[in-house]
């Protein structure tokens, strides 16, 4: 039985991982060439600390008056764009404390079982991806980010998290002994580990090219051939056509495109991000941290690399990159910690890429009602890594028809509808 996953991000790669593994003759179709997609260039985090979606009231708020500065973390592009409108009426729909609370449990169980995941591949030839639990630091500099603190870190406590807790300022400092922290205080996630993308992304494709599974690169899927409610082909821009007995959508930002396809409408839309590794830094960081306030991320990784990545910047695909962006991470890490004094980097050492932001801040995992052999696997916002292994695995249980590992349901693609 075939099955072609349209798709080369860490999400259609776990997928193909878990299928070959369940006996599926396996082909990866990619509009790219597999080696710079949105799973290379984050910072690493597989976390389940990461239980609040991206859309809750706070960040409306924050967005609307971000519009119009175009450095700001979260910046929505301005334009007239039916899709962006559509998207974000249902994501201003979406912000609410409900939403928040309802979302909780599920990020967090997709995110465990993930986890576990990703440490059982460790144990498998050739896997050796700079895996780290370390934790993850959520530092802020104000009080109000100290009173939000606080209350994440009584969430995660309702939430079995019960390693997480709250830094005082000089708590951090011992943690950080050679490097200056501007900061009030941290939130500690035990619960989190991290590791080197571009390593696990690498090793993956190596894995799954040993065990037969075909992998095509530079094909962009432009249509489908159907045969009442099964999909049977794959037809890309070259006209080549791909016969399968299942399909996965796993295209990432650009998975609304794919689905419309299929007379299926999923709102999302791209969400840019940027990141600059930094190689045999002088600089000494011993924990990955979010920057609260500051909205981005650092994480040193690999021995001898750390990288600061962040911003959401809601553009489509075509807008070409704004490099002032790179300059307010710059900057924030600088606010956080002063003796970062990182220069500009060259355009060629700057990543920057796409991640598929649902309007409602929760991953599309499931079958679509049209046909019965398409499954969707994206809209995974910053959480891609985080929620790879476990999203793959859920995409094998559903074309296998098993009991998923968890209830997805909060995941159904048609949840829109």
């Amino acid at each position: 039985m075939k099955v072609t996953i349209i798709g080369g991000g860490i999400i259609g790669l776990s997928s193909a991982f878990y299928l070959q593994r369940s006996g599926w003759d396996v082909t990866v179709l990619d509009k790219g060439d597999f080696t710079d997609n949105c799973s290379y260039g984050n910072c690493g985090y597989i976390c389940p600390s990461h239980f609040i979606p991206l859309a809750t009231p706070g960040i409306v708020k924050k967005g609307l008056k971000w519009m119009w500065n175009s450095k700001s973390p979260f910046y929505v592009q301005p334009r007239f764009d039916w899709n962006l409108i559509n998207w974000g009426l249902k994501f201003i729909r979406s912000a609410t404390r409900d939403h928040v609370k309802n979302a909780a449990i599920p990020l967090r169980d997709i995110a465990i079982i993930s986890k576990k995941e990703y440490e059982e591949w460790l144990g498998l030839p050739g896997f050796d991806f700079a895996y780290e639990q370390k934790g993850l630091l959520e530092i802020f500099q104000t009080e109000a980010g100290g009173e939000h603190a606080k209350h994440t870190v009584e969430k995660a406590h309702e939430l079995g998290l019960n390693d997480t807790r709250l830094l005082s300022k000089e708590e951090l400092t011992a943690m950080e002994p050679q490097t200056r922290i501007n900061g009030l205080g941290a939130i500690l996630f035990n619960c989190d580990a991290h590791c080197y993308p571009n390593k696990l992304m690498q090793q993956l494709n190596a894995y799954l090219k040993q065990k037969g599974v075909k992998f095509i690169p530079n094909e962009e899927v432009v249509g489908f051939e159907k045969a009442g409610k099964k999909v049977n082909k794959v037809v890309t821009a070259d006209k080549n056509v791909f016969e399968a007995d299942e399909i996965i959508i796993a295209t990432g930002s650009w998975g609304r495109e794919t689905a419309k396809l299929l007379g299926t409408r999923i709102p999302m839309m791209p969400g840019r991000g940027y990141s600059v590794t930094l190689e045999n830094s002088s600089y000494n960081v011993n924990y990955p941290a979010v920057l609260l306030e500051g909205r981005a991320a650092i994480t040193p990784m690999d021995g001898n690399k750390i990288r600061l990545g962040g911003t959401m910047e809601i553009t489509s695909h075509k807008t070409p990159p704004r490099m002032n962006r790179v300059q307010g991470i710059l900057d924030a890490v600088k606010r956080f910690y002063p003796d970062f004094d990182v220069p500009f980097p060259p355009k060629e050492k700057i990543w920057y890429g796409y991640r598929p932001c649902s309007a409602d801040g929760l991953p599309y995992i499931g079958r679509i009602k049209k046909y019965d052999n398409v499954t969707i696997a994206t809209g995974h916002s910053m959480l891609g890594l985080s929620l790879g292994a476990g999203t793959g695995k859920m995409v094998d249980e559903i074309v296998n028809n098993k009991k998923t590992s968890m209830d997805i349901s909060f995941f159904d693609p048609l949840r829109f509808s």
